[in-house]
């Protein structure tokens, strides 16, 4: 008999989230959508992460867990991740991060209605603690491929979905940091446009993902690798795109801020 092939799959990577990662997942859970799977891939966690996720793998088919031989960081476990996904619909989450329950729902039928290949949508944040900041942020209706460069990544990953169908699968470029970033542009390359939906479907964790995205300087340097190294841009090219990064990264100009009342 031939496996049943789910409508979207989620891309969940995770390290040490034991305090966080049940709750990602039941926001998967709620979804208004039921055809869903869950790739969780474990890049080497040392807290009691696959203890936790047990009941869980023990009562949904539909939720699977990897766990990699070594650490070898966000990159790689994405990687995996989408190797094994098989749904039509390629969707990410963060094992910290939330959705809300018609997430799945309402951006696949803007995806539908717009005839989008790759999309996103605003989202919320909240602190560590899970407390709502009361502001939202909104991505650009359009995204390509230099806009999303010159705009330092408008995509919120916890929102983005594409479709496999159409496009196939991914690796994720090897770069500790902005991974997410380099996996954009590399669908970019691929299909015209991001579209932005207009509408909060989800809340980013803010406080705990590493020490490393406070330092500018570090930031500074993924964001050369990735312009200069990954995508090969000449120097100039990168120099001006890393102005570009710089000039997002003080202005905010790259998404949309709005008082938010959840």
């Amino acid at each position: 008999m031939e496996q049943h092939r789910p409508l979207v799959s989620v891309i969940m990577p995770t390290y040490n989230c034991a305090a966080y990662i049940v709750a990602s997942i039941e926001s998967v859970i709620a979804q208004s959508i039921t055809d869903w799977e869950i790739q969780i891939v474990d890049d080497c966690s040392t807290d009691n992460t696959k203890d936790i996720l047990k009941p869980y793998l023990a009562e949904y088919a539909n939720i699977h867990y990897y766990c990699l031989s070594e650490n070898g960081g966000p990159a790689v476990a994405r990687t995996e991740a989408i190797k094994r996904a098989t749904g039509k619909y390629i969707a990410f989450l963060d094992s910290d991060d939330l959705w809300f329950p018609d997430k799945l729902e309402k951006q696949i039928a803007f995806m539908e209605e717009n005839g989008a290949e790759f999309s996103c949508t605003a989202y919320a944040q909240m602190d560590a603690d899970g407390n709502p900041l009361h502001v939202a942020l909104y991505p650009p209706k359009q995204v390509d491929y230099h806009r999303c460069i010159r705009l330092s990544n408008p995509i919120g990953n916890l929102t983005a979905m594409y479709n496999q169908d159409a496009l196939g699968k991914f690796t994720v470029p090897m770069i500790k940091k902005r991974n997410d970033f380099a996996l954009w542009l590399q669908i970019l390359k691929k299909t015209p446009y991001c579209y932005g939906m207009q509408e909060v479907l989800g809340t980013y964790r803010l406080g705990r993902k590493g020490s490393v995205s406070s330092n500018k300087l570090k930031q500074a340097k993924y964001h050369w690798q990735l312009y200069h190294e990954i995508e090969q841009h000449n120097f100039f090219t990168s120099l001006f795109e890393l102005i570009c990064w710089g000039v997002v990264k003080g202005t905010h100009i790259g998404l949309h801020k709005r008082a938010y009342n959840n």
